[in-house]
């Protein structure tokens, strides 16, 4: 058993759709998030810019003694999860496999449609890692960043976001998909507005299946809170934190949780 919090991060508010899940799922758990907002957004910066806004984080993290560190951001995965893996002395897993296998296990996946960041579509990481487990599916990536910001700017079930949504995701209606990989952590919060777009799609959510191989690894190495009481959560923004407190008490109703301010380096 180990009573240590589980440490996670995104660029923004997003990674509150993988909190969700984790408090769903492991309801015991702490949790110690950073939302990087002050350095928001990561899809357009350089891949060695968010693998050191990643690393910074993840030794910020790693004094409140997490046990595991989960990447919920699809572009900070791209660029950072094996230097991470490497430089921290715990657990690192990230969001892309799990995506990745969570599509290729839909009943029909032939036609595979990915919409990230812009940063996580130039990475190529999903079709790479779609074609290294399963070479004979066609992999249709588009990036959506304006979908980003909808969420951001708690514009989510407005007329606008569907607007935004119908916009980006056109692509998907004349080269139509079997499945749809949500490769951003935002965009799970826009499953409804998307699923209006594409109604016989399959949306894939990577976060269910990271907390589900996260869940199996703390299990398997015997470190499950022993705890029968619900985790604490602790939130911190590196940019306005009221933002990050908006998200939060929409997105994670009846939980309790701080909201704070914090600063970390940006390189």
């Amino acid at each position: 058993m180990d009573n240590r919090p589980i440490g996670v991060m995104d660029s923004g508010l997003g990674g509150l759709s993988v909190i969700r899940i984790i408090r769903e799922q492991l309801p015991n758990e702490s949790i110690v998030f950073v939302g990087d907002q002050g350095h928001f957004p990561y899809g357009v910066r350089t891949q060695e810019n968010v693998c050191q806004l990643a690393l910074n984080i993840g030794r910020y993290l790693m004094t409140y003694d997490i046990k595991m560190m989960i990447i919920a951001c699809n572009t900070a995965t791209a660029a950072s999860l094996p230097t991470l893996q490497k430089e921290l002395p715990i657990p690192v897993i990230g969001v892309i496999k799990p995506g990745a296998e969570a599509a290729l296990a839909q009943p029909k996946h032939a036609r595979i449609g990915v919409t990230a960041t812009e940063g996580t579509i130039k990475a190529g990481a999903y079709p790479k890692t779609i074609h290294e487990l399963n070479p004979d599916v066609t992999v249709i990536p588009k990036a959506a960043q304006p979908m980003v910001s909808v969420v951001e700017h708690n514009e989510v079930g407005t007329p606008k976001a569907q607007e935004v949504v119908n916009e980006q995701l056109a692509i998907f209606k004349k080269q139509p998909v079997d499945v749809l990989v949500l490769g951003c952590t935002h965009f799970p919060f826009l499953a409804k507005e998307i699923s209006n777009l594409l109604p016989d799609v399959k949306l894939v959510d990577p976060a269910l299946e990271t907390v589900k191989t996260a869940k199996q690894m703390l299990t398997e190495a015997d470190q499950l809170t022993s705890s029968d009481q619900p985790g604490t959560m602790k939130l911190y923004s590196t940019g306005d934190f009221q933002e990050l407190q908006t998200g939060a008490e929409k997105w994670l109703p009846g939980d309790h949780f701080t909201c704070e301010h914090v600063d970390i380096p940006g390189d």
